[in-house]
């Protein structure tokens, strides 16, 4: 098929803008904390997560958003960094926290069913005091969206 030269040029161009597409990160608060948090809200990107990463800055996390809230898991498989999980109800309140090691299959599980998870540096929810119950802000408005 033969696309005229301004169609082929929008056609090329959404095509490569597609394949380029990094989401902007969602900003979340944990009281004074400011987090900027990828979005793995559709199936692949939350298999794939933080696999592979070689770093994360320090504000810097990964949201899970799940379809429906449940005790979900998390593991380490191909994931180089140390992390820590929050699993998080609807209101995104913090249900546990789990510290994970790398390059591990042991799962880090919620104690009770979760809407999502944010995945953090190791340490970083302990180091500032935010654990169970603590509520992460801008969270909840994600729900309607994905």
């Amino acid at each position: 098929m033969l696309l005229s030269g301004a169609l082929a040029t929008v056609f090329f161009t959404i095509s490569v803008n597609a394949e380029l597409y990094i989401p902007q990160p969602v900003n979340l608060f944990a009281g004074m904390h400011h987090i900027e948090a990828e979005l793995a809200a559709t199936p692949d990107s939350r298999a794939s997560g933080l696999m592979y990463r070689r770093s994360l800055p320090v504000q810097h996390g990964m949201l899970f958003v799940f379809p429906v809230a449940a005790k979900h898991c998390m593991w380490m498989r191909n994931t180089y960094l140390p992390l820590a999980v929050a699993f998080l109800d609807e209101q995104g309140a913090i249900i546990n926290v789990e510290e994970m090691e790398p390059q591990t299959e042991s799962s880090h599980c919620a104690l009770k069913p979760a809407r999502y998870a944010l995945e953090m540096n190791a340490g970083w929810f302990k180091s500032r005091g935010l654990d169970a119950g603590f509520r992460i802000v801008g969270v909840s408005k994600l729900t309607s969206s994905h």
